[in-house]
């Protein structure tokens, strides 16, 4: 849906449940986690500063073999236009790392709307792309918002099909 110059998207809510991971994850993250939790997807980490989650060259190969989906890393942020940055790590599912992504948020949202008492926000996934999400929290929903830019226009051109034949 279209609000403004954003486009928003509705999803449901993936909060994390704190979780103990094995200790090997601080030494594939190279830092000390905070907190860490998952969800039914990722593993949730929490560092220090907006710095050290600009500074993390994790491990993939150690990554690829834990059994969530992904590793989401996050940080309150150092700048007063936004309340939180991440990155999001995936090699078991062939990306390495992830741009911009929205499932990570519908996790990230109620983490830092409770830890920060709002139900608005603004992150930063701090990729080498890198990109700005908009989250609103609305009960059990996440509300995603952020720019696009259309690269591809296309058409499903479909015939009916004799069920028979």
């Amino acid at each position: 849906m279209r609000r403004g110059d954003l486009i928003e998207m509705d999803f449901p809510a993936e909060p994390a449940k704190a979780s103990v991971e094995s200790p090997d994850l601080e030494g594939a993250l190279g830092v000390r986690p905070l907190y860490v939790g998952r969800n039914r997807f990722d593993v949730l980490v929490e560092v220090d500063s907006e710095e050290t989650v600009g500074r993390l060259r994790p491990d993939f190969k150690w990554l690829s073999s834990l059994t969530s989906r992904g590793v989401i890393v996050t940080a309150p942020s150092s700048t007063l236009e936004r309340d939180f940055v991440s990155r999001f790590f995936a090699p078991g599912a062939g990306i390495d790392e992830d741009p911009v992504t929205g499932s990570a948020h519908c996790c990230l949202g109620p983490f830092w709307g409770a830890r920060l008492g709002k139900d608005r926000l603004v992150g930063y996934q701090a990729s080498a792309r890198g990109g700005t999400v908009r989250v609103r929290l609305a009960g059990d929903r996440v509300i995603l918002g952020g720019s696009a830019v259309t690269v591809l226009r296309g058409a499903l051109v479909g015939r009916a099909v004799d069920p028979g034949s």
